[in-house]
């Protein structure tokens, strides 16, 4: 399988689901981005196991399952984020035996399996089925004065009624607000629209 690298482009509150967050994965080659909404404490867990040097005054779960794999002699060599389905990712955690050579894959939530990355340095990977069912592709430009003018449509509502021209402002506007959940449908109203052009 030709898997693609992401790396961590940051966290940011969700703009659509209460309580929740955006973690924002990018293709270092093409700069795709996929985001993957998370729990606030997954949140928590990831910007700490960044932060290499900020420990809290009691161990975390992801940092408490960490130090168990190094006690039984394994380590993490990499997370694959195999899988979408009606907006859910699937991924495995890739461990090795340092004495024996031994493999273990085990199934995780995306957002775990990243907690679990970050503490082992270990690289994240995908598919590109994901990379393509669930990326965001934009190269945003300054707004002009005349952008800035004009009503702004809301996401929300009926995507159908809109110009594949009004989509593609929208999902713009929703990247640079950093609102991934709705970019994320917006993408997928445009490629399925793009399709039907083909």
């Amino acid at each position: 399988m030709d898997y693609k690298r992401l790396i961590i482009r940051g966290i940011s509150y969700s703009q659509t689901q209460s309580g929740a967050y955006a973690l924002l994965l990018e293709h270092e080659e093409t700069k795709v981005k996929l985001p993957v909404v998370i729990g606030n404490f997954e949140a928590q867990s990831i910007s700490l196991g960044l932060e290499k040097d900020i420990h809290p005054p009691r161990p975390l779960t992801h940092d408490l399952f960490a130090k168990f794999v190094l006690i039984t002699n394994y380590e993490l060599v990499s997370v694959i984020i195999y899988q979408i389905i009606d907006g859910v990712f699937f991924s495995n955690l890739n461990f090795k035996n340092k004495a024996n050579n031994e493999e273990m894959i085990m199934d995780a939530r995306t957002s775990d399996a990243v907690a679990m990355a970050v503490r082992f340095d270990a690289p994240i990977y995908t598919t590109p089925q994901v990379l393509s069912e669930a990326g965001i592709l934009l190269e945003l430009e300054e707004p002009t004065q005349q952008d800035s003018d004009s009503e702004h449509l809301a996401p929300e509502g009926d995507l159908a009624s809109l110009t594949l021209q009004d989509l593609q402002k929208l999902l713009e506007e929703a990247v640079k607000d950093e609102d991934f959940d709705a970019a994320m449908e917006l993408q997928q109203e445009i490629k399925k629209r793009n399709k039907k052009i083909e």
